[in-house]
């Protein structure tokens, strides 16, 4: 009895090149979408950080008591600074996730090779084994 392999339908669909892995730039986002991210990609930069660090700084010398220092250092300083700096450290964390991503995937392409070429071998020795009982009987 001959083995028959039947590959998944995914495997067929990667041949076909229908599956790759996803990008930002491929997501259908619209209009709304499209400001969003102009917004979060302006925002979470240094410069967008430097730029309300100076906008927080200008408020500095109204601050006379300890809840206004309080207050400053919470609403405005870190509410603006921070919220920039964490986004471009976000930013910078998403792009090394993508790299990671993008090789697990090669990664997972080249294993599939590797069985897909196990699978020929197996094959091959399967012809060979049919052949040898065939003589032999």
């Amino acid at each position: 009895m001959m083995f028959q392999h039947e590959p998944h339908p995914h495997l067929l669909r990667r041949q076909h090149g229908e599956v790759r892995p996803p990008k930002v730039r491929d997501e259908h986002i619209g209009f709304n979408g499209k400001i969003a991210l102009a917004l979060t990609n302006g925002v979470s930069t240094m410069w967008c950080a430097y730029a309300f660090a100076i906008l927080a700084l200008i408020a500095l010398p109204y601050v006379h008591n300890t809840l206004q220092w309080i207050q400053w250092i919470s609403q405005t300083f870190i509410q603006l600074v921070m919220l920039s700096v964490i986004m471009v450290g976000q930013s910078v964390q998403g792009r090394a996730a993508d790299k990671r991503a993008e090789l697990t995937y090669s990664d997972a392409e080249a294993v599939l090779h590797e069985c897909l070429e196990i699978q020929r071998h197996l094959q091959e020795q399967d012809k060979t084994l049919a052949g040898l009982t065939a003589t032999a009987k």
